[in-house]
């Protein structure tokens, strides 16, 4: 299967501005989600060019893998749905959605900083599940059912999430999950009662 053009050019634009950022601070500074930014100077642009940044290649690397995997596939169902921009905006708003309740709790924190493109990765995983919900997908090399992922992720995510423990946005995971679902139910309704038919017939 050829990789869609859009989905090329994100994958492109991410990686070349991460791998900059490595070692570019001033350009973190510049492109990161910094709430004060926004909220006084109105530097809404961060709110979409956090997701072109990374903590680290093993960061990058993960997410744009599961960005191609299952990029590749959607893509073309949302621009078939929507036109030739339907992943991008698609995309584009999962970059938003999935940060604005971080954004608008921290929006005076002065010392919150996010990035990655994991909000939106989980939005485009998301959609994909409503669309074949027993298909296998690979967590650290063990074959899982994608619906049986999608229960785990979100208690994860909303455990960890309570936690605070660590530097993960666990939020932005949840945010952008709910608005792949959402979204790709909007844009095709009719997947939604596949959806729950394929739920009953796991071995097909």
């Amino acid at each position: 299967m050829s990789i869609p053009i859009t989905l090329l050019i994100i994958l492109a634009a991410t990686c070349i501005v991460s791998f900059m950022a490595f070692n570019n601070r001033r350009l973190v500074d510049d492109l990161i989600l910094w709430p004060p930014a926004i909220e006084r100077k109105r530097e809404y642009y961060r709110l979409v060019t956090y997701g072109l940044l990374h903590a680290d290649p093993m960061h990058l690397l993960f997410n744009m893998m599961t960005l191609f995997f299952f990029g590749r596939i959607m893509e073309p169902i949302y621009n078939g749905a929507l036109g030739a921009f339907g992943f991008a905006l698609f995309y584009l708003g999962g970059l938003i959605v999935s940060i604005l309740p971080t954004y608008l709790k921290n929006r005076r924190n002065t010392n919150y900083h996010s990035l990655g493109a994991s909000g939106a990765v989980s939005a485009v995983l998301f959609g994909f599940i409503l669309y074949a919900p027993w298909t296998r997908i690979w967590v650290f090399f063990i074959p899982v059912p994608a619906i049986i992922y999608a229960v785990l992720y979100v208690g994860y995510s909303i455990y960890m999430d309570r936690q605070g423990r660590d530097n993960i946005n666990h939020s932005a995971h949840l945010w952008g999950a709910a608005y792949g679902v959402v979204f790709t139910v909007l844009a095709n309704p009719p997947v939604l009662p596949h959806f729950l038919g394929a739920l009953l017939r796991p071995g097909m």
